[in-house]
């Protein structure tokens, strides 16, 4: 093979990392191209439908099958009892809360097993040859229920009166996580100046993907093998859960992937019983089964969020200095604990309580609380938001308490000395706190302000203008798994263990690999969410997939050119050391071979440098554990007419620190998503069970999502501190907006209403909520 001569090595292109290019995966998407569960069918496949509890809470005494076996087209109806004859397992939740006194885990199993504790619990799945046969069979099961009484909400849980949901957990209680140091806190209020108390809640959500779930079970009798294909996040981690805890089976007997996935949020990351029974399903019958989810069985059925009833406690002393924070939180967890539902209120919390401030004695005490509810889990920040969401309502009470502008109470005691060590024991790496708070003061024209709030006044309205900081703990699950193969149409495959739903990795992870090898960005081609074709990873969530797919792809990289160089070096003649390489080619003094021609040369199984079959390709593993730490200060201005209770949003300025933008314009696009959840958290979103554990707000029709009418059009400004944490120096974006808004959109409405003397609401602040606020506070009585 001769080496290509100079003249032929391709020329310098301009970087990738830094431009903002469209999506490379948007032609697909937007032509129809895109490929969803529903768009795979299966040959030969059944459809299920789970029979689910109209109770909250009550005995199954029966189960009479015999109609629904009878309804054309049905195959099977499957019970809790053939689960268990057949050895399928429960649904684990094996996270760890060393913190936590007596985690207590009660069994899920896929399908109730002699009681239901929610509306919606799977009680039979139904299988049949079409999915309105199945739907028939359903209907057509007779369930016998004893009716016991139900505990909706935390309090209700933990009354002495509530009753028992599980008998392993006397008083409802799941766990009880203490951290931080509880003499420290006590000793600081004691000589404390001044002491803000604050009791708020952080209201239920649904996640409301555009793609509800969806799975497809199919089971090979000959080897005993499972192959899931859902629409979720997380295929390792369920693989590893499906073979262990559910079927105990080694783990290369289960293959899960999913293909293009509409929207996650979080709760598609987590094993949920409909994936367990198309499996079971499949493997009694002989045939594939797939289940869909409507749009109201995903509001009774998939894993929800935040839900938490907090008091919190901050000290300051006559300066103004923070010298104690204490928080008590009461975390619904619904009727099972979910994959990773304990973890969200306590150890994702706590890793940014406190958020951007110098607080030096932190405690938090979480009580997580069994109730008659569909189970809680992670959602976009998982954690993150309910810490900020309380540091920063208690920041502006306590302005106003000392007659201070909230914004100089935040610069007296924002961080600004790194790396910085909290009380909770995280080690914030570096930011430029101070810089993003002045930059949002500024775009917000804060100086301007009382201008246009008495212009409003002479409207008739009321003007508010808030302001908070975020700071978010970036990592997710740490380590990660990514190789990289040339392939032999000429296409280069990324391999990375983290996966895109949505989020533009197709585009992003093409952009390092470009810069970094040399090549066009189009040659790349992404490998993901196949547990057959990427053997490790950790999956999606915490805002990790630049950061610990980024890197794990980088050391790939590295890898991958190590191996090249002793090919090129081969074919050149001449040592490895000797070798430059840059803009796709390996030059030595005496010639120049591009890593297209050493990708050739590496199929030769005769080639001294380790040339084969798989040609030039690697995968490695990184053990990186470090987290980010995304931070900024956001601005809203909103306007509320007294006389309906309506808040608009009249503005919102984002000033954000993510590290290095691989991609500015879909860095642009997560933020404002994530600020559209957060505002729609802050004056729209709320999940209402009535106190029999009905769920009201069980559809679109009584939930609301935020629309583009609700929102302003978003002013994102980036001040970013490259991070040391991993090689590309990025922090992650895809949960800031929603760790953001919810603070900054109630820090204006409050300011806006502060003149009729409220200081305080619970979100959603709807207009009904804040006319009887205004109502009650004019002594007009309440409606």
């Amino acid at each position: 093979m001769t080496p290509d001569e100079d003249a032929t090595r391709p020329a310098a292109r301009p970087p990738e990392v830094g431009r903002p290019r469209p999506r490379l995966e948007d032609g697909r998407f937007l032509t129809g191209q895109g490929r969803y569960i529903d768009d795979m069918p299966v040959a030969g496949e059944l459809f299920g439908c789970a029979v689910r509890s109209p109770l909250a809470h009550g005995l199954i005494l029966s189960i009479d099958v015999a109609a629904a076996l009878a309804t054309a087209g049905v195959v099977a109806v499957l019970t809790e009892a053939d689960l268990a004859a057949d050895g399928v397992g429960d649904l684990p939740c094996d996270v760890e809360l060393p913190e936590a006194a007596s985690l207590r885990v009660p069994p899920r199993p896929a399908l109730a097993r002699g009681r239901v504790r929610h509306v919606g619990d799977p009680v039979a799945f139904v299988v049949a040859t079409t999915r309105e046969a199945a739907q028939d069979g359903a209907e057509a099961v007779a369930v016998a229920y004893e009716h016991l009484p139900a505990a909706v909400g935390v309090e209700a849980a933990l009354s002495p009166e509530a009753p028992r949901i599980w008998d392993e957990a006397p008083g409802n209680l799941a766990f009880l996580d203490r951290r931080g140091d509880a003499e420290a806190v006590a000793a600081a209020m004691a000589r404390a100046e001044t002491v803000v108390d604050l009791t708020l809640d952080n209201n239920r959500l649904v996640a409301a993907p555009l793609e509800p779930r969806a799975a497809v079970g199919r089971h090979d009798p000959a080897s005993g093998a499972f192959d899931l294909l859902l629409s979720g996040q997380g295929v390792h981690e369920m693989r590893r859960q499906l073979a262990g805890s559910v079927f105990a089976l080694p783990e290369d007997a289960v293959h899960v992937s999913a293909p293009d996935v509409g929207g996650g949020f979080g709760p598609k990351n987590v094993l949920h019983p409909e994936y367990v029974l198309v499996l079971a399903a499949a493997r009694r019958l002989g045939r594939p089964v797939r289940w869909t989810s409507s749009r109201s069985e995903d509001f009774l059925t998939s894993a929800q969020a935040r839900d938490n009833r907090t008091r919190a406690r901050l000290g300051l002393d006559r300066d103004g200095r923070f010298l104690a924070l204490e928080v008590e939180t009461a975390a619904d967890m619904g009727a099972y604990l979910s994959a990773l539902g304990p973890l969200v209120p306590t150890a994702a919390a706590a890793s940014a309580m406190g958020g951007v401030y110098a607080i030096p004695a932190i405690s938090v005490v979480v009580r997580g609380v069994f109730t008659n509810t569909v189970p809680v889990d992670a959602y976009r920040g998982a954690g993150k938001p309910e810490a900020n969401y309380l540091v920063e309502r208690l920041v502006d009470i306590a302005a106003r308490r000392l007659g201070m502008p909230p914004l100089e109470l935040r610069r007296r005691n924002i961080l600004s000395v790194f790396p910085h060590r909290g009380a909770l024991g995280v080690a914030v790496e570096r930011g430029a706190f101070a810089a993003t708070l002045d930059a949002a003061a500024a775009r917000a024209d804060a100086a301007g302000f009382p201008e246009r709030r008495a212009e409003a006044a002479r409207r008739g309205r009321l003007r508010g203008l808030g302001f908070a900081c975020y700071l978010e703990t970036a990592r997710g699950r740490p380590g990660e798994c990514a190789g990289l193969r040339f392939e032999r149409d000429g296409s280069v495959s990324l391999l990375v263990g983290t996966q895109s739903n949505g989020q533009g990795h197709e585009t992003s992870f093409a952009q390092v690999a470009a810069d970094r090898l040399g090549l066009p960005v189009e040659r790349f081609r992404l490998v993901q969410a196949d547990t057959r074709r990427v053997p490790r990873g950790k999956g999606h969530g915490g805002a990790r997939s630049l950061h610990q797919g980024g890197a794990a792809l980088v050391e790939a990289i590295e890898t991958l050119l190590d191996r090249a160089r002793a090919i090129a070096a081969q074919l050149l003649q001449c040592e490895g050391a000797a070798l430059r390489f840059a803009d796709g080619a390996f030059a030595a003094p005496g010639g120049s071979v591009t890593l297209d021609a050493v990708a050739e040369a590496a199929r030769d199984p005769e080639l001294a440098a380790g040339g084969g079959r798989d040609g030039l390709a690697v995968l490695v593993d990184t053990a990186l554990d470090a987290i980010t730490f995304p931070n900024g200060c956001h601005a809203a201005e909103i306007e509320v007419d007294p006389e309906t209770g309506r808040a608009t949003l009249e503005r919102y300025v984002a000033v954000d620190d993510f590290g290095t933008l691989v991609n500015p314009l879909l860095v642009a696009g997560q933020v404002h998503g994530g600020l559209a959840q957060g505002i729609g958290q802050a004056l729209f979103e709320h999940t209402v069970y009535d106190a029999a554990g009905q769920l009201l707000s069980a559809s679109f029709m009584d939930y609301q999502l935020p629309r583009a009418a609700d929102l302003p059009g978003f002013e994102l400004a980036s001040l970013p501190v490259p991070s040391h944490a991993n090689p590309l120096g990025v922090k992650g974006a895809g949960q800031a907006g929603a760790i953001a808004a919810p603070q900054t959109v109630m820090n204006a409405l409050i300011d806006a209403l502060a003149p009729l003397g409220i200081d305080h609401l619970d979100m959603p602040a709807t207009p009904a909520r804040i006319w009887r606020a205004i109502r009650a506070k004019q002594g007009a009585g309440t409606a």
